[in-house]
């Protein structure tokens, strides 16, 4: 793994930081609708967290999951290009994962361009399964893949 990471919830502070990753690494070619009044709201909403993976003061990555009644959504998640292949985004993934399992969840979703082999194959090898391919689920009618992951409540850490 890279240099000692932390893994923490993200403050108002990283909120534009995160924007722009996210515009720079998912939003690319689709429109910035994740802009830093967004991310900001999404840090101050109690059925959201917002983690960080940060190597001093560096971010290396984020994920921002919604908590609903019986499943979390992965809404956004992504790790610096110069940060991957290196466990920051499986260890950002654990650790949201986690902090699911203690909230009670054990159904988890995200989405991913269809195009997008490098994350369709991160998930899956974190357990996620390809329930279903949506013909224009992004603007330009671009496809995108949708996850699923059940976590086993019985298995203890």
């Amino acid at each position: 793994m890279k240099e000692s990471i932390t893994i923490r919830l993200a403050t108002r502070k990283d909120a534009a930081a995160i924007a722009l990753e996210s515009m720079t690494e998912i939003e690319h070619g689709l429109g910035w609708s994740w802009n830093p009044v967004r991310v900001a709201k999404a840090i101050r909403d109690r059925n959201i967290n917002v983690a960080v993976a940060m190597a001093d003061e560096a971010m290396l990555g984020f994920g921002i999951m919604k908590y609903e009644d019986e499943v979390a959504h992965l809404l956004l998640f992504a790790v610096r290009e110069e940060s991957r292949r290196q466990g920051v985004g499986s260890a950002l993934l654990a650790w949201l994962e986690k902090v699911a399992s203690v909230a009670g969840v054990n159904r988890l979703r995200s989405e991913a361009r269809a195009s997008n082999v490098v994350a369709r194959a991160f998930y899956r090898k974190h357990g996620y399964v390809e329930m279903e391919i949506v013909r224009g689920m992004y603007p330009k009618g671009i496809e995108g893949v949708r996850f699923e992951k059940i976590v086993d409540e019985s298995v203890e850490e």
